[in-house]
């Protein structure tokens, strides 16, 4: 999918019905260092990276997930296409790309989930169709040309999951392969973004600042939204993906209140349908993130919120680098703005 194609259906996806987490305007955003390549840690076993059977219930009846996904690979995937799950888990993705009449090849690196796809691919009547692949997906090398790509190893922010590193391995290994043309990669993209909130934390009259988990929804009874969405970074698969960002952001106050944490939000482009010019979409758990020292503010004052992180990233170490800082004047406010615009446009990758 081109990537000017999804910047123009990015709007579509933004309805009540599909991620009422997306609503606003959205203003221009810093972006992401995307020229430093990131070793990560040998982190296989955590949680986050190596994901066992007994948590992929939460996944399978997770029907937002299942669904946007199923519609997603319904509307891309044509019989006789040969279609490649990376991080394959319990197999359902690949299910639905086979069912199409595609014939898939599921990745996975967990022992207990290869022979758990096998067995359930099996048994749904799929075992000749797909083909189950004991390997790492970021080192996985298809024998044969792809026509598409599945990856569903995100996490809000891409923090705690490879999505980012897995793909850009991928691509790299494709291409060497197969030469420049890349398969079609479902998601075809992903919004990252990022919002001043005053959280509640109050627990039965215990006071605890703890990370948390919302529903992908911006109405929270406990949450009181301070500031607009403000986009940090758009990532289109199918292009150069950041693995690293650094960012500092101006948020505009809209009302009164104290500052005492970070929502982060992420909305996730499976696939654009071109003809109706709509986007399915699959939005990631809210994350919300307490800060260090709460600000008093009031509506008009400008907030400077910075934070940095690798990609994949456990959460407690993006917690370290949180800040928010009242800006001097409306003066300074307007010339760092302008200043972050112009990092944007010179250290983000081109997307063609």
């Amino acid at each position: 999918m081109q990537t000017s194609t999804i910047n123009r259906c990015l709007s579509a996806s933004v309805t009540p019905e599909n991620a009422n987490c997306l609503t606003g305007e959205l203003p221009a955003a810093s972006m992401p260092d995307a020229s430093t390549t990131v070793n990560p840690a040998n982190d296989e076993h955590l949680l986050g990276q190596y994901i066992p059977l007994v948590y992929h219930y939460n996944m399978l009846q997770d029907e937002d997930r299942v669904g946007a996904f199923q519609k997603a690979i319904e509307l891309i995937v044509q019989p006789g296409m040969h279609v490649v799950e990376l991080g394959g888990g319990t197999g359902i993705l690949s299910s639905f790309a086979a069912r199409r009449g595609a014939k898939v090849t599921c990745v996975e690196r967990n022992p207990e989930l290869v022979h758990t796809a096998r067995r359930f691919l099996k048994d749904n009547g799929l075992g000749d169709q797909v083909s189950v692949v004991h390997a790492d997906a970021s080192r996985y090398v298809p024998d044969r040309p792809v026509d598409a790509v599945v990856c569903e190893m995100l996490h809000v922010g891409l923090l705690r999951e490879k999505q980012a590193q897995v793909i850009s391995a991928f691509k790299n290994n494709y291409t060497k392969a197969f030469g420049s043309k890349l398969p079609t990669f479902l998601p075809e993209a992903s919004i990252l973004m990022a919002q001043l909130v005053s959280q509640s934390f109050d627990f039965a009259g215990y006071h605890a600042p703890v990370p948390l988990f919302q529903a992908p929804l911006l109405d929270q009874p406990r949450t009181r939204e301070l500031s607009k969405l403000l986009p940090y970074s758009s990532i289109a698969y199918d292009a150069p993906i950041p693995l690293r960002f650094s960012v500092k952001q101006i948020a505009d106050i809209h009302s009164a209140g104290t500052i005492n944490a970070i929502r982060f939000v992420t909305q996730n482009v499976i696939a654009i349908d071109i003809k109706s010019e709509r986007a399915i979409t699959w939005p990631n758990q809210c994350l919300v993130l307490p800060i260090e020292s709460p600000i008093q503010v009031k509506q008009g004052d400008a907030i400077e919120m910075s934070f940095r992180y690798d990609a994949g990233a456990t959460i407690e170490s993006l917690c370290t680098t949180l800040g928010c800082h009242r800006m001097a004047s409306p003066t300074v406010h307007a010339r760092q703005a302008s200043e972050l615009l112009d990092y944007g446009r010179n250290e983000y990758p081109s997307a063609t």
